[in-house]
């Protein structure tokens, strides 16, 4: 996740719950980072950067990753990642990258900031993964492309310079694709009243869910709002079928619906909002997290970097 803002729902459910799936399954070892050096490929604040690089890295714990489960770290503190997209460059072509759908978005939404490093946010992503040889992504389905990229690097590494790279694929969960609260595209950080941040209180949540634009009156076709509504709804609640008949019927109260679900949205996030405060109060052991993670993952991304570097001629 990006340092460029907090950890929202959708962040939680179409990655961290992965990431808490493969952390408790002893068959994988699991290195989970933020991507503070991403943050610098659009238009950022300094100061906001360095706050909140540290903010969502105690989202990370409180969500419940576990540094003795697995190794947590900023990006920043691993120079090979850098150093390893560089390579990757070397095949890649700028075609490629222009024609990503995300590229084309953010050219968009900064069209002042078409610079080098937006351009090459694909080949630090290859390297963020490749540079632990990992098998498996947990990312929403929008980050799919991406991942494509990382599998032709891989392809192109191994043929070209016999490495042995594997081709990662995308770790599914159910909250995969988390729809915004406008009704209009998934939940997102950059999109303000899209999101529900994982600390909102138990009223803020209340206050967004209602937020959701829903028809009136209930029946007939679904409304993008409606559906945004009931998707939700789908992941945190049971009893959503008699909603649906509700719904169907035209006798659904729209407000009873939301309230619901703010109410079960609340309590699933009760205990990530009790351990954030706690680590909040313990300043020295979130840096001696940082700093252990950054040290174990330093040990596997140096010896990958140094494998290319001879592979490739460069020592």
């Amino acid at each position: 996740m990006r340092a460029t803002g907090r950890l929202h729902l959708g962040n939680y459910l179409g990655a961290a719950k992965g990431m808490l799936e493969l952390q408790d399954n002893p068959e994988y070892e699991t290195l989970y980072m933020v991507a503070d050096v991403h943050t610098v490929t659009t238009p950022y604040d300094v100061e906001e950067l360095r706050r909140n690089r540290k903010e969502v890295f105690i989202d990370y714990l409180a969500a419940g990753l576990d540094p003795k489960k697995s190794i947590i770290f900023l990006q920043s503190m691993v120079p090979a990642h850098i150093e390893l997209a560089f390579y990757f460059s070397a095949v890649s072509t700028i075609a490629r990258m222009q024609h990503l759908p995300t590229y084309k978005d953010k050219v968009k939404q900064y069209p002042q900031h078409n610079t080098m490093a937006l351009l090459n946010y694909p080949l630090l992503m290859s390297s963020d993964i490749l540079v632990y040889k990992a098998e498996l992504v947990p990312v929403g389905i929008d980050q799919e492309p991406h991942l494509e990229v990382a599998r032709e690097i891989a392809r192109k590494m191994n043929e070209r310079f016999g490495m042995d790279f594997p081709e990662p694929k995308r770790f599914k969960t159910p909250g995969e694709y988390i729809p915004s609260l406008k009704g209009d595209g998934k939940m997102s950080k950059s999109v303000e009243g899209s999101y529900i941040n994982i600390i909102d209180t138990e009223d803020v949540i209340k206050k967004k869910i209602r937020s959701i634009p829903t028809a009136t009156q209930a029946g007939g076709e679904m409304s993008e709002g409606v559906k945004t509504l009931f998707n939700l709804a789908r992941l945190f609640m049971k009893n959503i079928g008699e909603f649906e008949t509700k719904f169907k019927e035209g006798t659904l109260q729209f407000v009873e619906l939301k309230d619901l679900l703010a109410e079960e949205i609340g309590k699933s996030l009760e205990p990530i909002r009790e351990k954030r405060k706690e680590l909040e109060k313990d300043d020295n052991y979130v840096q001696d997290v940082m700093k252990d993670g950054a040290e174990r993952a330093n040990v596997i991304a140096n010896q990958t970097v140094k494998e290319v570097r001879e592979k490739m001629g460069l020592a």
